[in-house]
């Protein structure tokens, strides 16, 4: 101690000054402000060392608890298991650094079911703090949790049997004071009893268990990292919600496309396309971000019905697209195809768990594997031979049916080990959701371009109809001959701008004979009026050499013959100066005599036959008598009920000597379903 105390002071002795000297202290400066911070809020990732193994624990008779969720249950024999992310990995689902492969990857190849992870954990400092759990948020398929044999809960539905699973999510668990009663040796003991459906096999190579570490940790930081992986998970999926988005938005479009063209059945295919993907990009997202319906029946609904709809959709739209007729069996190869599609996955996939054993289930998903390639040969057969017979316009789809065959196909393009998932602004988007959206945007292109033509075509068919309407006005006379025997009337019309009926009246001035021809050909629209022109001129021609209504019927079925289906009823009548009628009729409605229907023998229409056998029938008109010839329009007009104008009100009508003009009004009042036409011709007076 003396040893330490001389060389001390000797050195105060050096640096004392050799005089006393006044001087003044300088002031102390005031206190800085200081932030008060109180450390201790931490969570901590349980990579391990975890005990491992594969199946299910007794029930332990006394607290009625798995006998491997208790903290005394010896698991040296057990397999270690670290659960610390290996440099590089990637979490698939969120895109962050931290993935481990489970435990198919690591020595039980091929198993599903149940399987126990267990963990030993000191809690040093903690003893008055409120502890917490967060389960991992990337697993298969659903999980149990304990703390010290207590269960503090559960995610999925382990009731039943096997438990019902949903899609992986974050979950908390606060852990009571009750599961924190330590062991002998300081201990906290934490076990997760996990299980994974069968068919998750399928999906991925290294599926099972755990692919991050649990966290454990005082209740609000864990509650805070809880709410941030929430954030993450939803922020994942906005990519599926985005997309269904924009298909809704395009089928939308598509059938609003219908209104301009309800003849072009495309816009209905897509538009059924476009939908299933919505409700398949919608069960996602759904499916993701909440627990409304199990892991098995959303993967059911995508799976077994939404994939092969979808797939079997689509190469139906690329059939009518290229507007094919042949092969004519390719529909019903689409049909049969969809259906083993659906079988094979249904049983083969193994999503009903129990359905099917495993070795009945490899020969249906080779069946689901075959049905989903010869539908893409399908796909390929109709490209190929709408490009052969389109030619540039088939190249032009070829760019979105292979954005469809890369969205739709990503279980066989996965074997080239492509990058797929991307991650920008945390948001998850793989490559198949990117060929999705070019496909709507190729889709939108040509969906556009495909509207201007149609629109352009019906433009040029408005302008055809309006000249054939304009070419119908000059063949069905507006302006009535004079005739000094009989008085005339007509009405026409038309359902539509170019009507089917049609009538001509000819006087012949050399013997005061009139020569009437009416009729009514199959069809309305242009195609009829194409008929009704060549059925005027015909009659024109005729009656430059006779006037005999047998012969003129004749003249028009020859003209009708072997153009198809092409075909008309008609009644020609020929009036002489005294009032004697002939009338020949083809399948027309009897005319009417004073409001009565003459009586007369049916007979085939025009272009049926040749040499068909027409009825005729003579008979005299006296003076004042009234004829009627009418069209079926009359007959057939129809109220919102459904009930015909029908004879009966026709004769009523003629026998009250209401005008054409009234009668023809009541029938399109009453509703007007076909061409309107009606000849009236009355016989004069004979002069004083």
């Amino acid at each position: 101690m003396n040893r330490l105390l001389l060389p001390l002071a000797a050195l105060l002795v050096c640096t004392a000054p050799s005089a006393p000297q006044a001087q003044t202290q300088p002031a102390p400066p005031p206190p800085l402000a200081t932030a008060n911070i109180t450390l201790g809020q931490s969570i901590f990732p349980l990579n391990g060392p975890w005990k491992f193994t594969i199946g299910d624990s007794p029930i332990d008779p006394a607290t009625h608890q798995p006998l491997w969720s208790e903290p005394t249950f010896d698991d040296s024999h057990w397999e270690s298991v670290d659960l610390t992310p290996p440099p590089g990995s990637i979490d698939r689902v969120f895109g962050m650094s931290g993935y481990v492969p489970g435990w198919t990857a690591k020595g039980h190849p091929g198993y599903s079911g149940y399987a126990w992870y267990r963990i030993r954990v000191k809690l040093n400092g903690l003893a008055s703090e409120k502890l917490a759990l967060e389960g991992p948020n990337d697993f298969e398929d659903g999980y149990q949790a304990f703390a010290n044999g207590v269960l503090l809960g559960s995610f999925g539905d382990f009731s039943a049997h096997p438990p019902i699973i949903y899609s992986s999510q974050p979950a908390f668990f606060p852990i009571p004071p009750s599961a924190t009663a330590k062991t002998n040796d300081g201990t906290e003991v934490l076990a997760f009893r996990l299980w994974m459906d069968p068919g998750t096999l399928i999906y991925s190579a290294d599926s099972g268990g755990f692919h991050d570490p649990p966290l454990l940790g005082q209740a609000d930081a864990v509650a805070a990292s809880y709410q941030l992986h929430w954030m993450d998970l939803i922020r994942t999926y906005t990519s599926a919600l985005l997309e269904g988005s924009l298909f809704f938005l395009l089928s939308v479009l598509a059938l609003s496309l219908t209104l301009f063209d309800r003849s072009d059945k495309l816009y209905y295919w897509i538009a059924a396309a476009f939908l299933l993907s919505v409700l398949d990009s919608l069960t996602l997202a759904i499916t993701a971000w909440g627990q409304l319906a199990s892991v098995q029946t959303t993967d059911t609904l995508r799976e077994v019905l939404l994939n092969p709809l979808i797939l079997a959709v689509w190469v139906m739209v690329w059939r009518v697209w290229f507007q094919l007729k042949r092969p004519a069996w390719l529909p019903k190869a689409v049909l049969v195809l969809t259906l083993l599609y659906i079988i094979g996955n249904l049983l083969g996939e193994q999503l009903i768990f129990g359905l099917v054993s495993p070795r009945v289930a490899g020969p249906f998903h080779l069946l689901s594997v075959c049905a989903r390639l010869a539908l893409l040969a399908l796909l390929v057969l109709t490209v190929v031979l709408g490009i052969r017979q389109q030619g540039r316009e088939g190249w032009l789809v070829l760019p979105a049916v292979v954005l469809l065959g890369i969205s739709k196909f990503q279980d066989e393009l996965a074997v080239l080990h492509i990058h797929e998932t991307w991650f920008p602004f945390g948001v998850s988007f793989t490559l198949f959701q990117m060929a999705q959206v070019l496909l709507a945007i190729a889709l939108f292109i040509l969906l556009l371009r495909r509207l201007l033509l149609s629109l352009r075509i019906q433009r040029q068919q408005a302008l055809d109809i309006k000249q054939a309407a304009e070419v119908q006005h000059v063949l069905i006379p507006e302006h009535l001959p004079s005739t000094p025997n009989l008085t005339i009337h007509t009405e026409y019309r038309p359902a539509r701008e170019v009507g089917g009926d049609f009538f001509q009246i000819i006087p012949n001035p050399t013997d005061n004979t009139v020569l009437v021809v009416a009729g009514d050909v199959t069809g309305k629209g242009l195609q009829a009026g194409m008929l009704v022109s060549l059925l005027v001129g015909a009659i024109r021609t005729a009656a430059d050499t006779t006037s005999d209504p047998l012969l003129v019927l004749q003249t028009l079925n020859r003209r009708l013959l072997g153009r198809g289906h092409a075909q008309a009823t008609a009644v020609a009548l020929l009036i002489a100066a005294d009032g004697h009628a002939t009338l020949a009729n083809a399948g027309h409605i009897p005319p009417y005599l004073n409001g009565i229907p003459l009586d007369m023998e049916g007979a085939l229409p025009l272009g049926m036959i040749p040499d068909a056998d027409f009825s005729v029938m003579h008979f005299q008109l006296a003076p004042n008598d009234n004829l009627v010839l009418i069209s079926d329009g009359i007959l057939e007009a129809t109220d919102p009920s459904g009930q015909l104008y029908g004879f009966d009100r026709v004769q009523q009508h003629l026998r009250n000597n209401l005008s054409p003009a009234a009668l023809a009004d009541a029938a399109q009042h009453f509703g007007q379903e076909d061409d309107i036409s009606l000849i009236s011709l009355t016989r004069n007076p004979l002069p004083a």
